[in-house]
């Protein structure tokens, strides 16, 4: 008997839904999983974001489309889940990748943790874990009725073990890996156990909501806290977007037809070094 079939990562035919598909990550991963075959609808707060980043797919020879979705929006979602089944069909993949921090929600010198504000922390923790929630919710719909699908969600290495600084997001995260487990075992029992859930936890990479933590605005020199993360990654740098893919397609194909309700680490080893 073949153990590997040779077309297990092969997404030809596929819709993927990715949310905050036009960040720096999800921008990477949208673009990969398009030369494999999918057709990607990309989604995001910002429409002019999401119609460039499916332009730049459509120039490269793949498929794909933007929309203009709030995710924390429930009437917003549904209606971009009737327009992407109008264009492509039915969604075959959810990969939840909306999220972030801001600095308002960061603690440091000029802002204590006493200090933060209420909104900025609810800002935070509803668009990572609701912004998770909510279009699982809708598209899980789908998948129910399907009997089939496929949902992905990002967490981060603050679900492991919270980071100084940073309490939103860490909490927030951290209810993403929880809700992760919780929809895998929901999904499976209650509708199909064609429906996986699973989640990446990326470790440290340089984007927009980060960046003013780990490097210097003026020279891009890392900052104390940057240059302690990349003594703490034992691979010695900063993850770059192509690094993710790999664990994606195995997470959304049938290569990874027996999992389901995990969280792996993308991390360069960071989750491994005790700091010993």
């Amino acid at each position: 008997m073949t153990l590997i079939d040779p077309d297990t990562t092969h997404l030809a035919g596929k819709t993927v839904v990715i949310t905050g598909g036009a960040g720096v990550l999800c921008a990477c991963i949208a673009e990969n999983l398009a030369t494999l075959g999918a057709r990607v609808a990309v989604l995001d707060i910002r429409p002019d974001a999401a119609d460039e980043a499916a332009a730049r797919i459509r120039s490269a020879g793949g498929q794909a489309v933007g929309f203009s979705c709030d995710v924390l929006e429930r009437a917003s979602v549904e209606q971009t889940t009737k327009r992407v089944t109008e264009t492509f069909g039915p969604v075959d993949i959810l990969i939840n990748g909306a999220g972030g921090n801001k600095a308002q929600a960061t603690t440091g010198v000029q802002q204590t943790f006493f200090d933060l504000p209420a909104e900025a922390l609810q800002w935070v923790f509803n668009l990572n874990l609701m912004g998770a929630i909510i279009p699982s919710q809708v598209f899980g719909r789908v998948m129910a009725e399907q009997k089939q699908g496929i949902i992905l969600n990002i967490s981060s290495m603050n679900a492991f073990r919270p980071l100084t600084r940073i309490p939103a997001y860490s909490a927030a995260k951290a209810g993403v890996s929880n809700f992760t487990q919780w929809l895998a075992v929901h999904m499976a029992q209650e509708y199909s156990p064609a429906i996986r859930v699973n989640a990446i936890a990326p470790g440290f990479f340089l984007t927009d909501q980060n960046r003013f933590l780990l490097t210097e605005p003026e020279t891009g020199a890392l900052t104390p806290r940057g240059q302690k993360i990349i003594e703490h990654t034992p691979m010695g740098r900063f993850g770059s977007p192509e690094d993710l893919i790999g664990t994606v397609v195995w997470l959304i194909t049938p290569a990874s037809a027996f999992v389901t309700g995990i969280v792996v680490p993308v991390d360069g080893g960071f989750s491994a070094y005790s700091g010993v």
